[in-house]
């Protein structure tokens, strides 16, 4: 199944993309496969929370700012690429020259580089999660608790990126990107180019996750989730384990920022909030904790609803996202997959049961 769904979207998609949109009802149109590749993005960073959050039961509400970080990176990259394209004609992004700033802040100035902008926006929140996780499971601060202080970070990162005094833009954050690696991103190719990426880090994080549970590492997280003092009077140290997962988990949601500016062309604070978080939470809520397919189903579906639901109600949607969380935990904990699960199961035994009732009915 992995392999049909990485074939549909790698090969089949691109191709009906490409067909000429008067003869062909199958055309997939720039724009729609633009938007599924946003939702792909979106995904690489449900597999991360579902990383930490289904196998090693550690709620983080905090997502949204380890994407933010990853976004801006490349978002500031690609505002330094416009230099003399600039309203202004000068090679300071537009924001600076209102704010009257007269040199390009120091750390801006790596970010000058392609390759240091994709290395900051996976380093960075790495390092950021590193520092914050050790500080936060050495404390042994687990459970509502830390969920409660990831929320509090989210909204610290929100007010902290808000500032004008930051030079990252303020409120209206980075935008009016034109080129990437001297390829227009208004191009067919360069947007097409960019989801075929996307497709292949979807893959590879899937790929990445799956090894990691399939691991002994794998195993003792899970066995955190189910009981972690029994972990720890068996010799080994849950912190560690939980440090190491909230890392990853920070990667994967800084190669979805990276991967999420290019396609989408704007990234601001409100995208990297609290409210954000939550959603990424109701994501993998949807589609089924420790599944990991789930996460991908529950972020590119929701996200489609969104998309849909926006168009035309677009002041319903968050009472629509709150209802959406509230039926799930309440009524399909397992979400989509475990719902799925469950047909398969009832199949199953249906199939069984069948020629048992047969052969009774022929004696």
């Amino acid at each position: 199944m992995f392999w049909i769904v990485g074939f549909v979207l790698l090969f089949v998609l691109p191709i009906l993309n490409v067909l000429p949109a008067d003869d062909s009802w199958l055309h997939v149109s720039d724009f729609a496969l633009n938007r599924f590749g946003k939702f792909l993005a979106f995904a690489i960073l449900a597999l991360g929370l579902d990383l930490i959050w289904g196998y090693a039961g550690i709620l983080s509400l905090g997502q949204g700012v380890f994407f933010g970080i990853g976004a801006y990176c490349m978002g500031m990259h690609l505002m330094l690429t416009i230099g003399s394209q600039s309203v202004y004609g000068s090679a300071l992004p537009d924001f600076m020259v209102w704010n009257q700033v007269t040199e390009l802040p120091f750390f801006w100035k790596p970010l000058y580089s392609f390759s240091a902008a994709v290395l900051a926006g996976l380093l960075a929140p790495a390092c950021f999660a590193l520092i914050f996780g050790f500080l936060a499971f050495r404390s042994r601060i687990r459970g509502v608790y830390f969920a409660i202080i990831t929320q509090a970070l989210a909204l610290m990162a929100w007010l902290v990126f808000n500032r004008n005094e930051t030079n990252l833009g303020g409120t209206n954050g980075l935008t009016d990107f034109k080129t990437l690696l001297g390829f227009r991103l208004s191009a067919p190719g360069t947007q097409l180019a960019l989801y075929v990426i996307t497709v292949l880090c979807l893959g590879g994080a899937y790929a990445t996750c799956r090894w990691i549970i399939a691991s002994r590492a794998g195993r003792v997280l899970i066995a955190i989730r189910d009981s972690e003092q029994r972990v720890l009077f068996s010799g080994y140290s849950p912190a560690t384990y939980k440090l190491f997962v909230f890392v990853v988990s920070a990667v994967l949601a800084g190669l979805a920022g990276i991967l999420y500016v290019p396609q989408v062309g704007i990234i601001t604070p409100a995208q990297m909030g609290v409210l954000p978080s939550l959603e990424m939470v109701v994501w993998v809520a949807v589609g089924g904790r420790a599944t990991l397919v789930g996460a991908i189903v529950g972020a590119v579906g929701v996200n489609l609803g969104r998309s849909i639901l926006t168009n035309s109600f677009p002041e319903l949607w968050p009472f629509f996202l709150g209802g959406l969380f509230v039926v799930v935990v309440l009524l399909f904990p397992d979400g989509i997959m475990g719902i799925a699960r469950q047909i398969r199961v009832k199949l199953a035994e249906r199939a069984v049961r069948l020629p048992k009732t047969q052969a009774v009915e022929e004696e």
